[in-house]
């Protein structure tokens, strides 16, 4: 059996790295790299990021790659860690650029960039 006769992903021959990722990418807004920033943050699934700190996994993620990230990198962690809090969804809060800093500050501009 494969993709073309059933019409979904077997996961018989997956690794588990693979199988978390996919379970991330279901994520709105959330694709192969945002899922593996997840995964080195711990997250293996959808499930355990309910009621998560999206600042907190942000800040981690800058530590985890030495310089400070895009800040679009936080919207999709808001949008992710909302997803998975919420059994129902509001579809526009389902897309990154809505969770945008309404203010922000300069502050974090004078930090060790990753040139992304």
């Amino acid at each position: 059996m494969n993709l073309i006769t059933t019409g979904r992903i077997e996961s018989v021959n997956m690794t588990e790295k693979n199988k978390a990722l996919l379970e991330l990418m279901r994520i709105p807004g959330v694709g192969r790299q945002t899922a593996q920033d997840l995964l080195n943050l711990g997250f293996h699934s959808v499930e355990e990021l309910k009621g998560m700190d999206p600042e907190k996994m942000y800040n981690d993620l800058c530590r985890f790659q030495g310089c400070k990230l895009d800040r679009c990198i936080l919207y999709v962690f808001k949008c992710a860690v909302y997803y998975a809090s919420n059994t129902t969804h509001d579809p526009e809060l389902l897309k990154w650029w809505n969770w945008k800093d309404k203010n922000l500050t300069n502050s974090y501009l004078n930090q060790k960039d990753c040139g992304i």
